[in-house]
């Protein structure tokens, strides 16, 4: 194979296909992975990931592909850089960076949210593509850009990705390149747009009814897009649809008609037209926008037939104009864009409506539809619709898909809000609106048309001069619609005439009236009956007046009519001051009839017309046109100037070219007298603030243009400066002069004029007069600065006005003057106004100079920038209580001159610089830590400190420090600067996403960080002049910087890391290795700063950097050196360690890597230091203990598994009580109090409370610190506080007997101590309900679980553990291991219940194993040998338990078919847990496992012994409540007797009582005497129960009875002969008292006690007395028979059957309650199957032998007897407290009962079988406690 080789070409690529690679030197690959290639060899690469180095191998080359690159030598370092234009890489990474955050979001199910970003990627994919093609202009490139810029920033925002910030290009803003004032500027720009872009998202996404959308409303220009789709109607002739915008307020169109003709056979009469019916209505104002209703109308008019009933036979007049209908749609929320945007695509439908009679006015009929809908059955129009923003040409640039040059647009009727300079005009609208015509002689009313013709003054018809409606050809003339037999038609019909400006004054209208008939013979000989005619231009010039004209009408010769002579010179309009229509004219009707050459005035006719000028060539005012030309009437000239500012401002912008050339041209025409420079200056002035109002706003640029190109008066400055410094010196004496405030409003444009008059003047004289000028501009500025000195009221606003307004001269100004002399000129200007006068303007107007060019002068600045900086070092001082505005100008204007400091082209800064830091630093510093963090300025202020210390070079900074006059002011000020930085980074003043800022900040603050520590270094290092206080902030501070959020780089993406890493490097290590090498500068003084600093060196060696690991934990071993020493130990080092390490890797910090480190470094530096050696290594020990349990517990912190974060939390305090640190100890407690409480466990957040308890004595002391309690409380009242918690907790989870108990400590207090008696009585109130509840609630008792977790899989605290684990109150096993399963859902269940082999214990899988226990009973010494209630004995059946069974059958040796019992065998294995259950957690570790096995016949004693125990529980419970029903009692007797069911003990027999098992087993005569003694004695049990029976039994199971006697007789007799004589007192004499000497003799033979653990169900029951031995006698007091001897001593047996009246107790209630108010029959039945052979019963899983557990050695006493539920931590001793000694034959016979054969069995069936107990008879055991579990049966004695 061929040798690598370098790469020189192929250096970068993009992967193409997912590649796997196989072994260490392949490198996997994905789709879109950029790789470096570093070598090539035959077909494969070998290189690296470039978002992780470290992955490095081979990959093959053809799932590559390459990108070209550029190679820049940085150094010895070569960097690939990827050769596309910037946009594309950043789109490129932007994709990339989405694209993973995508996925999440998918796998998180953010179904939404994927959508969207997809979305966006899939317009990015697209765009990048188009830039990649390289074939955009570059108008469209640009546009590309911003569209893809504006989409990457809002992307970034919803994903919450840092926030990328621009130049004005759209390019990234490099931070280097950028002073930290623009670069702030830049992100609250982008800030505010993004914030803007999501609002209008918000706003499309959720329709927005409030009123007109945000984008719209910025807009001062909206259209309306319209395409019509389609026209259903039935008309059958063509049509004309006028399409148009109505206001149906004022019932007036507002827009000119779209005109559509339809042709008859339904499409459009052009059929190119067909799907091309588009038109944009234009130049709507938000005025429009905002009126209430806007609707689209379509009026249709139907050419053809007088009447569409008119059949064919007669000659039709065609051609008729016919009103047919209208379509009405209101579009007033499409318009206002109040729903969503994107919907060009959906269509909308126009009902039709028709005229109802053939004279209906179409104009009547839309003011009836708009009012109130009707029906239109189907008819009407299919338009698609879009409201857009802009004038016509935006919208054509931003909607070429819907505006092209082919859409129709159709204007506004009058000029838009904003009209825009070039935009020539020159249109008149003309309305028909109505008229009133006589019959004259004719019987019915006339069918009037009104013909136009647009003629000249020769009579001649111009053509192509009138338009319908937009869409439509010019036509020649114009017909009205027809309305049938209408005396008074109103047609309120609009339409265009368009008319050369020059033919303008040639030109009228001329209208002429005729009848229609509908016949076409008839209609050829009509002809016009009247007309009237109006001129569009005046004599004076002007054009026809806006509004309604009332014209004349003129009858006469058809002919005449059509001659102008015998018209024009007649008057055409009627004058409305007339009383009645035509009187003054009818009077003169004779003149106007004889020069009018034969027309006559007709008084009974009238026609009213209403026109509309949007011209901007054309006025209607004559008073501007008298300007205009005023050397026509030059003594007119003194009115017209006057009336200039009366005209509207619309007509004199729209001539601003011809006036300003009027006014200047009077000027200079009267330059020798100042005639008219007053009036002219006025003029001037309100023609500039005219431009200055927003309407006219686009005419700045004209007028600039004028001033550069048309504007020619030389001399004019003269004029213009006189008159303005007349002003301002009257002003400044007080004197009223009305102008000035204009004027100064208008001073910009004043000295443009002013400046390029003078130059204009310059050149043409070389320069002349500049001396003079200077001067004369000098004195202007002296008579401004006279105007600020004073302080007359009448003066204040024009003070202010100068301050706003002087600054906007200066650009033209320094063209023309000497700079330095202006800035001068400017100083005194600011310096002549009272201080503490007009702050907040004065500061403006500053603003503005420090953006004008004069600023960025050297010799400038020195002048101005002084005075500057005074008045600023007064207002931010002021500046925390000072108004909102003015504080933020301040600022502004300190960031201005800060951001014109830092660019490169304005001269030398640094004198301007150390000026700022003088002046203004302290201050700045001051103002940032006295304002509050939610203050709006807070990150401006911030961003002009940083941008001050950013401009400070080592200069300022060694310069500024020698300002200080002393240490003390030194020391301050470092003091200050370190806490102002440490406040500020620990909580940044920026929004998150600012990365940019946020690392610009970091930089900056840490090379003044490192600057002042070296001035500390200087002077504070010393002994004498050491600042504990200076150094110790230094510290903090700078491991405040080191670890702060925005520096943890290894949170980040792989993309932001690298790109930090690039820009700003890894400031954690620069600031790091300084902090460590001023630690050993410190020498003699470091012991100041322990244990003080332990904790901030600490937090910084946590930062998971090798490096810096390696390079600071040392500081610990100096620490630890560094305490000994001085005190030889170095406990507080430990103490703090200790307590920061458990808060610090709590938050997150610290990893396996730490502790390792940790280790090694600090066994490092010990092993040379030997004295130190054994206690740095015992500390190791320690630390290292620690930081495991800290890990782990940290690990299942974030887990779902409450269990586990409970198990690491007892770690954790186990840990804690360890090391004697109660505080730490305490802290742990309440966490897992509160994880207890999350989830109700009531009784084991008692428990945990009462450790904490257990820390504090019943005293007066005061609690140490470390107890949380909020105030001091004294450890009396603290253990008081304490203990209602826990009882209360105690109460919740029922565990009244352990509530009990600290109910009786409170009241020894209360009553011996305190002798608060009030207390004392309601705490024995609530001590008496407890006692109440344990005998009249029902308490569940919980299911035991064993849970073994196997495998390397699991976290160390679990692994190849077995936990006893207590349920919850009726949790079944399958709902625990499911929810057990829940919790680590990749471990798999092991279905078997032995213990797994070391396979799996081994494997690196999770392996779970889960079976129910059952608990063995310990009863309380107390309780021992005492007729217990069943309640009471309940309890302890499954609380205050340690051990627990779990048993299952196994068959040995040959089978019998017929009989199982003789080779089922019990494999039994016993738990022992480390503490007992309840306790501070719901399951504890098994430490110790037994395993016994119980024989066949052991087996057999068990069952027989649970049998007779059910039927003397169930004899006990009939006996204390003759309420039951007797079904239970009858099945149970039923199935022992009855020989059909049989089968019990006759299958023992055959098994065990046989010659041949007798022989092979010699060793078990004892046991087979005691199954025999067993058998005997259940037929007493049987007889009594059946005697009871009998006394219950009802008539009808009377014969059921007596069948039942007559199996017991035979059975009786049976036994009797074979096993002996047992008899039982009877069960009525039971209730007198017996002597207690003949109990124990009877209890042994007959029955175990064991079964009390096995009663589960919740009656109550009543326990005998247990024995009355002393712990240590291993003999019974009464006489026992040995079993081994095999026979009974008669005397025995009959001193056993003697039951004294003294010796059974049976207690009976008192109240007749029924006792056992909880057994249910159903459940009784199935007790009735325990004696089938076919399945052992499950309750034998609870059976366990009377007696208590033996102490074991490692167990410790507790003080309180019943709290044995508490682990070791308590520091107290923990014991079983008082059991007897027992014997383990019985334990290993009887604890060790089984589950059922039938192992899937229910579990719940023997839960209820368990009954009620009374302990007649006693069993005792004695056993040498050497005794092997195995031999249990050998040395077995019973006594009886």
């Amino acid at each position: 194979m061929a040798p690598w080789t370098r790469s020189s070409t192929e250096r970068y690529g993009v992967v193409k296909w997912n590649f796997v690679g196989h072994g260490e030197k392949q490198l996997s690959l994905e789709v879109g992975d950029a790789v470096h290639i570093q070598e090539v060899c035959d077909g494969w690469y070998k290189g690296y990931l470039t978002r992780n180095k470290a992955q490095q191998g081979a990959f093959p080359a053809s799932f590559v592909q390459l990108k070209e690159v550029i190679i820049e030598k940085r150094g010895d370092e070569e960097v690939v850089i990827s050769a596309d234009m910037p946009l594309v890489k950043e789109v490129t990474t932007t994709l990339r960076e989405w694209g993973s955050i995508w996925k999440q979001l998918f796998v998180a199910n953010k179904e939404a949210r994927v959508k969207q970003v997809q979305g966006l990627m899939w317009e990015l994919i697209e765009w990048r593509s188009q830039l990649l093609s390289g074939t955009l202009p570059s108008d469209e490139f640009k546009e590309l850009k911003q569209k893809v810029t504006s989409k990457i920033d809002y992307g970034n925002k919803i994903l919450e990705l840092d926030q990328v910030v621009r130049d004005r290009d759209g390019n990234i803003l490099e931070p280097e390149r950028a002073s930290v004032i623009s670069l702030f500027r830049a992100h609250e720009g982008a800030t505010t747009k993004i914030n803007e872009r999501i609002k209008e998202e918000q706003s499309n996404v959720q329709t927005d009814h409030s009123g007109i959308s945000a984008r719209i409303q910025s807009s001062p220009t909206h259209s309306l897009y319209v395409f019509v789709r389609n026209f259903v109607c039935r008309i059958g002739e063509d049509s004309e649809l006028f399409m148009s915008l109505y206001d149906p307020i004022k019932q007036t169109i507002i827009s000119e008609n779209y005109l559509v003709r339809w042709g008859s056979k339904g499409f459009p009469k052009e059929i190119d037209m067909l799907n091309n019916l588009k038109v944009v209505f234009t130049d709507l104002g938000n005025k429009d926008l905002n009126k209430e209703k806007i609707y689209l109308i379509c009026q249709i008019v139907r050419a053809g037939r007088m009447d569409l009933k008119d059949t064919h036979s007669k000659k039709c007049t065609l051609g008729l104009r016919r009103p047919f209908g209208v379509a009405v749609m209101d579009i007033s929320d499409i318009i206002k864009g109040k729903v969503i945007e994107s919907d060009e695509e959906k269509q909308h439908f126009i009902p039709f409506f028709p005229v109802v009679a053939e004279n209906d006015f179409l104009h009547t009929l839309l003011n009836k539809v708009t009012a109130s809908r009707g029906d239109s059955g189907g008819q009407g129009l299919w338009v698609t619709m879009k409201a857009l923003v802009g004038d016509i040409v935006q919208i054509r640039k931003e909607y070429p898909h819907l505006v092209d040059r082919s859409t129709v647009v159709a204007r506004k009727l009058g000029f838009p809000e904003i009209i825009m300079p070039g935009d020539v005009r020159n249109d008149i609208y003309l309305t028909l609106q109505g008229g009133d015509f006589d019959k004259y002689n004719k019987t019915t009313q006339k069918n009037v048309e009104v013909i136009m013709l647009v003629c000249d003054e020769e009579g001649k018809a111009i053509q192509n001069s009138i338009c319908l409606g937009a869409g439509d050809k010019a036509v020649n003339e114009y017909r009205s619609v027809i309305y049938y037999q209408i005396k008074q038609p109103r047609w309120m019909e609009t339409f265009k005439v368009a008319i050369p400006l020059e033919e303008m004054q040639r030109i009228h209208l001329r209208f002429m009236f005729r009848h229609r008939s509908s016949q076409e013979s008839k209609d050829k000989s009509e002809k016009n009956f009247a007309m009237a005619f109006v001129r569009l231009m005046k004599e004076d010039g002007t054009v026809l007046q806006d509004g309604p004209h009332d014209l004349v009408v003129f009858k006469g010769d058809s002919k005449r009519m059509e001659d102008v002579n015998s018209y024009l010179s007649l008057p055409s309009t009627r004058h409305h001051g007339d009383l009645h229509k035509g009187t003054s004219l009818s009077r003169s009707s004779s003149n106007v009839s004889g020069s009018g050459g034969g027309l006559s005035i007709s008084s009974r006719d009238s026609f009213t017309i209403s026109t509309l000028v949007c011209s901007t060539k054309l006025t209607q005012n004559v008073g501007l046109l008298g300007l205009l030309k005023w050397r026509t009437r030059p003594e007119l000239l003194k009115e017209n100037l006057e009336k200039l500012k009366i005209i509207d401002g619309e007509e004199v912008v729209k001539f601003l070219q011809d006036t300003l050339d009027a006014l200047f041209n009077i000027m200079m025409e009267h330059s020798q007298t100042d005639d008219y420079d007053i009036l002219v200056f006025d003029a001037l002035i309100y023609i500039i603030g005219l431009i200055a109002d927003r309407k006219f706003q686009h005419f700045n640029t004209v007028l600039e243009a004028y001033i550069k190109q048309h504007f020619s008066a030389t001399l004019a400055y003269k004029k213009l400066m006189s008159v303005l410094k007349r002003y301002l010196d009257v002003s400044s004496r007080g004197e009223q002069c009305e102008p000035i405030l204009r004027t100064l409003k208008a001073l910009e444009y004043i000295f443009k004029f002013i400046v390029r008059s003078r130059m204009l003047y310059s050149q043409l004289y070389e320069g002349k007069e500049q001396a003079e000028f200077e001067e004369s501009l000098r004195r202007l500025f002296e008579s401004i600065n006279n105007l600020m000195k004073t302080d007359y009221t009448t003066t204040l606003l024009l003070r202010v006005a100068a301050l706003k307004y002087l600054p906007t001269v200066l650009h033209d100004v320094e063209k023309v003057f000497d700079a330095k002399l202006l800035s001068q000129l400017l100083h005194d200007f600011y310096t002549c106004i009272p201080p503490e006068k007009l702050q907040k303007q004065k500061v403006t107007s500053m603003t503005e100079i420090v953006s004008s060019q004069l600023f960025q002068r050297q010799e400038c600045r020195d002048v101005l920038l002084p005075m500057m900086l005074r008045e600023l070092s007064g207002a931010l001082a002021s500046m925390a209580d000072g108004p909102h505005d003015e504080r933020r100008n301040s600022l502004e204007l300190l960031n201005n001159i800060l951001e014109v400091l830092s660019r490169d082209n304005v001269g030398e800064t640094f004198q301007h610089v150390q000026d700022i830091v003088v002046s203004l630093l302290r201050i700045i510093n001051r103002t940032v830590i006295t304002m509050g963090r939610e203050h709006a300025l807070m990150s401006r202020v911030v961003a002009c400190m940083t941008a001050i210390l950013s401009q400070m070079d080592d200069n300022h900074y060694s310069i500024y420090i020698e300002t200080f006059a002393g240490t003390t002011e030194l020391v301050d000020f470092l003091m200050e600067s370190f806490m102002l930085f440490k406040d500020l980074i620990g909580k940044h003043v920026y929004p998150s996403d600012w990365m940019a800022m946020i690392m610009v900040q970091n930089r900056v603050f840490l090379r003044a960080i490192n600057t002042y520590a070296d001035t500390m270094n200087r002077k504070f290092l010393n002994n004498n002049d050491f600042e504990v206080q200076l150094w110790n902030n230094y510290f903090h501070l700078a491991v405040a910087f080191i670890t702060q959020e925005s520096l943890q780089l290894q949170h980040f993406s792989p993309t932001k890391r690298n790109k930090i890493l690039a820009k700003y490097g890894d400031m954690r290590r620069l600031i790091g290795f300084a902090i460590r090498d001023i630690w050993y500068k410190l020498g003699s003084h470091k012991i100041c700063f322990i244990p003080g600093m332990v904790g901030p060196i600490l937090e910084m060696t946590l930062i998971p950097e090798e490096e810096l690991r390696r390079a600071t934990i040392p500081i610990f071993f100096d620490m630890i050196t560094c305490e000994h020493t001085q005190f030889g130990n170095f406990h507080k080092f430990e103490n703090e360690i200790i307590l920061k390490l458990d808060h610090e890797v709590e938050g997150g910090g610290g990893d396996e890597r730490y502790m390792q480190l940790l280790e090694t470094l600090l066994l490092e530096c010990a092993a040379e230091k030997p004295s130190l050696r054994p206690e740095v290594e015992q500390f190791v020990a320690l630390v290292k203990g620690l930081l495991i349990r800290l890990l782990d517990y940290r690990t299942v912190m974030s887990d779902d598994s409450r269990n586990n974060r409970m198990s690491c939390t007892v770690n954790l305090l186990n840990f804690y009580k360890d090391s004697n640190r109660e505080g730490m100890y305490i802290r742990y407690l309440y966490k897992l109090r509160d994880l207890h409480l999350d989830v109700d466990n009531y009784t084991e957040a008692a428990y945990t409370l009462l450790l904490h308890s257990r820390l504090l004595k019943w005293s007066d002391d005061v609690c140490s610190p470390q107890f949380e309690f909020h105030n001091s409380q004294t450890q009396r009242q603290s253990k008081e506080t304490l203990y209602d918690t826990i009882i209360d907790y105690f109460d919740k989870g029922k565990m009244w007997e352990e509530a009990i108990t600290l109910c009786k400590e409170l009241s020894e207090q209360y009553e011996n101590e305190i002798f608060e008696y009030e207390l004392l009585s309601k705490r024995l109130e609530k001590q008496a309900k407890f006692y109440e509840n344990i005998m009249k609630i029902l308490r569940p008792k919980p299911d035991y679980f064993a849970v073994g977790y196997y495998g390397q899989g699991y976290p160390p605290f679990l692994r190849n553990k077995v936990f006893i684990h207590r349920g919850k109150e009726y949790e079944r096993r399958e709902d625990f291991q499911n929810h057990l399963m829940s919790q680590f859902p990749s471990a798999v269940r092991l279905n078997t219940t032995t213990m797994p082999g070391d396979d799996i214990r081994n494997s690196p899988q999770q392996y779970i194993q889960c079976f129910t226990v059952q608990p063995v009973l310990e009863i309380p010494p107390r309780l021992k040998n005492k007729p217990v209630p069943d309640q009471i004995i309940n309890f302890y059946k499954s609380n205050y338990v340690q051990r627990f069974h779990y048993s299952r059958p196994v068959r040995k040796g040959p089978g019998d078919p017929n009989n199982e019992f003789a080779s089922m065998w019990i494999e039994r294995t016993t738990f022992t847990t480390i503490y007992k259950l309840p306790g501070i957690l719901r399951w504890f570790e098994a430490t110790d496992m037994k395993h016994t096995t119980l024989s066949p016949l052991e087996n057999a004693i068990e069952t027989m012994e649970s049998t007779n125990e059910k039927i003397l529980t169930m004899i006990n419970q009939y006996q204390a409540d003759w309420s039951l029903p007797i079904n239970p009692l009858s099945m149970l007797l039923n199935g022992i007797v009855d020989p059909a069911v049989m089968g019990g003990f006759a299958k023992y027999e055959k098994a065990f009582f046989t010659d041949e098992y007798t022989q092979q087993h010699p060793e078990d005569r004892d046991k087979l005497l005691r199954l025999k003694d067993l058998i005997a004695w259940q037929i007493p049990l049987l007889g009594g129960g059946i005697a009871l029976h009998g006394k219950r039994v009802t008539d009808d199971l009377r014969p059921f009875h007596e069948r039942m006697e007559e199996c017991f007789k035979q059975l009786r007799k049976k036994v009797e002969k074979e096993y002996g004589v047992r008899e039982l007192p009877d069960i009525d004499e039971r209730k007198s008292s017996r002597p207690r000497s003949m109990l124990r003799s009877m209890r042994q033979s007959i029955i175990s006690i064991s079964s009390l653990q096995g009663s589960e169900c919740g009656t109550p029951t009543r326990l005998h007395a247990e024995r009355d031995l002393p712990p240590e006698s291993p003999v019974s007091r009464t006489p026992t028979l040995q079993r081994s001897s095999g026979s009974m001593s008669a005397s025995v047996v009959e001193e056993g059957l003697t039951v004294g009246d003294g010796e059974v107790r049976l207690r009976k209630s008192k109240k007749k309650k029924k006792r056992s108010s909880m057994i249910f029959i159903t459940e009784e039945r199935e007790r009735t199957s325990t004696l089938d052979s076919k399945r052992l019963s499950k309750k034998q899983e609870f059976r366990s032998d009377t007696n208590l557990a033996e102490p074991s050695e490692g167990t410790i006493s507790l003080t309180n007897a019943n709290s044995r539920s508490l682990p070791a931590i308590t520091g107290l001793s923990l014991s079983v407290v008082g059991g007897a000694e027992e014997v383990e034959t019985a334990r290993s016979r009887r604890d060790s009962k089984s589950m059922s054969v039938c192992l899937t069995s229910d579990r719940t069936a023997d839960r209820r079988s368990k009954g009620v107990i009374n302990l007649l008879f006693k069993s005792k055991s004695s056993k040498s406690e050497d005794v092997k579990p195995g031999d249990s049966a050998k040395g077995s004695a019973n006594r009886f």
